[in-house]
């Protein structure tokens, strides 16, 4: 379960830095909305691909569990923004380039966050 969850992560969390790099480079949205958009992207992608394939058999019904994923998904965007507006703050670090530390915290948590409460996998 943990290496698809890592394949799908991947996947579209390069969609998401996409979308956060045409945002900012082409369009000049603040990089912590821009990111959050990305976030959003990502993690919807994420919820059909988890649903279909890294969660496959769960007894959750569809409604409930999309519910339960947008919460898990608040709280990875409260921690994505927040982590990576202090991250832009208090550093030096590349905005692709601190996006991608934050995720490995945050990523980490709504993985955890989704197999524990939503589908209940772990």
């Amino acid at each position: 379960m943990l290496v698809r969850n890592t394949i799908v992560s991947c996947s579209v969390f390069a969609v998401g830095l996409l979308v956060l790099w045409i945002l900012v480079k082409f369009a000049g949205v603040n990089k912590i909305f821009a990111a959050g958009v990305g976030f959003v992207i990502a993690n919807s992608l994420h919820y059909i691909l988890g649903r279909s394939w890294i969660f496959k058999g769960t007894d959750r019904d569809l409604r409930t569990g999309y519910i339960l994923f947008l919460v898990n998904s608040g709280v990875g965007l409260l921690l994505t923004t927040g982590l990576y507006g202090l991250l832009l703050k208090w550093s030096d670090v590349n905005y692709l380039v601190a996006r991608i530390i934050v995720s490995l915290f945050a990523g980490l948590m709504v993985f955890i966050l989704n197999a524990v409460f939503n589908f209940r996998q772990v």
